[in-house]
């Protein structure tokens, strides 16, 4: 079949097209809240992968009388806020005026391929919705695009070529959620509760955190491990930054990928822009902490960096071992975020950081966690850059596949 016999059709011409509900005022009454009914919005469908199962706020059976529920298989589009993201219901659902619901017609479209399609659409969708004070597409411009659709059978097939790499990706990121989860409470079960090999025969002694096992040590950051910080090169020169090839970090790096490790940044620097700014190279393996405006997003640099002046880069070494350092981080986010200060802006520096309580287990108990969570955290990376591939992959097909370049009628 020519892509000449796919057809130009609107969104409402393929299903039914209707705006999400959120009646009663005000919307952030507590009675409407705190139910069984989930409670999608705008942030909760540009967060989702393909299917929308994670909600921060469920309805009550009050927030349910002024609003609807959602089959699954729903199409959820954002027309507000965040503009043209798009997940499909997995679960029974409702969401505010701000998203728009699509039930495909069974009989004209695959809900999947028209998923897919909005993707195309995103950027130009996106540039209509620009307004003085918030960007908003409306319903009228929504379902003023055009979606060039194939027959069903074909919809089905591309969809379920595209649909394929979807799901290996949200397998995998289920599975790094497993590993993250597991050595996560293991490090809580030994480090923060106490409770590690052989804990019941370990007397514990008083100490300015409580009791804690004999033999521990309380240190400060400053004793545990080497900190490190960041600089911005000018960027008036331009050969601190044209062709540079030294990573150089900034907080939405990290907020943007929210993974355990981080491959690359989406800035570089040159050795120029290094040797005449106050950012600071650090090898691979290390742990960057955001310090300021968003503090406590964290990652592992797999490959030498620097950062912009917004962190605290954490050196592992023998005593603070690299996987061990991550968790600490991790699990005194709350404690970086109560010690912070500044009027515009909240940031714990450096020197107060240095000062925070540093309980130091001993060596062999380090050892052993270090040996159980190294395997898990190389499965997380090993993880995420399969998805990193997958999703190249899918995203190279995806426009040749929806515009009819590949003939899916051929492939085997």
């Amino acid at each position: 079949m020519s892509v000449a016999d796919w057809k130009p059709a609107k969104l409402d011409e393929l299903g039914f097209v209707g705006r999400g509900k959120s009646r009663h005022r005000p919307r952030n009454a507590a009675f409407l809240y705190g139910g069984r009914y989930p409670f999608f919005q705008t942030g909760d469908i540009k967060a989702a992968n393909f299917y929308l199962t994670d909600y921060s706020q469920t309805y009550s059976d009050d927030g349910l009388a002024q609003s609807k529920l959602w089959k699954p298989g729903t199409l959820c589009i954002t027309i507000a806020a965040n503009i043209a993201e798009s997940a499909i219901l997995g679960v029974e659902g409702c969401f505010p005026d701000s998203v728009v619901g699509f039930v495909a017609d069974p009989d004209k479209a695959d809900v999947r391929f028209i998923k897919y399609y909005m993707e195309t659409l995103k950027l130009r969708m996106q540039n209509v919705s620009h307004g003085a004070t918030q960007d908003n597409l409306s319903v009228d411009k929504l379902l003023s695009f055009d979606f060039l659709v194939p027959p069903l059978p074909i919809q089905k097939r591309i969809a379920g070529i595209l649909s394929a790499y979807d799901e290996i990706i949200e397998n995998s990121q289920r599975r790094i959620k497993i590993l993250e989860t597991m050595a996560r409470a293991l490090y809580r079960e030994w480090f923060v509760h106490f409770r590690f090999p052989g804990h019941e025969n370990h007397p514990r002694v008083a100490s300015p955190l409580g009791e804690i096992p004999q033999g521990w040590e309380m240190k400060t950051v400053a004793d545990a491990f080497v900190i490190s910080g960041g600089g911005t090169p000018s960027r008036k020169e331009d050969e601190f930054w044209t062709n540079g090839t030294i990573q150089w970090y900034s907080p939405s790096d990290l907020t943007r990928a929210g993974t355990m490790f981080i491959d690359d940044s989406s800035d570089h620097i040159t050795e120029r822009g290094l040797a005449q700014s106050s950012a600071r190279m650090f090898p691979a393996r290390c742990v960057m902490l955001t310090s300021r405006a968003t503090i406590g997003a964290i990652a592992i640099n797999t490959y030498p960096a620097c950062t912009n002046q917004g962190f605290i880069t954490c050196l592992p070494n023998e005593q603070v071992p690299l996987y061990y350092l991550f968790h600490w981080l991790t699990e005194n986010v709350q404690t970086f975020q109560r010690m912070a200060s500044g009027a515009t802006f909240k940031e714990i520096s450096r020197g107060v950081f240095k000062t925070i309580d540093f309980l130091q287990p001993p060596d062999e108990l380090v050892g052993r966690f270090e040996t159980l969570a190294a395997p898990m955290a190389e499965q997380v990376l090993a993880l995420q850059r399969q998805i990193q591939n997958l999703r190249r992959t899918r995203d190279l097909l995806l426009p040749r596949l929806l515009s009819g370049q590949i003939d899916v009628e051929t492939l085997a």
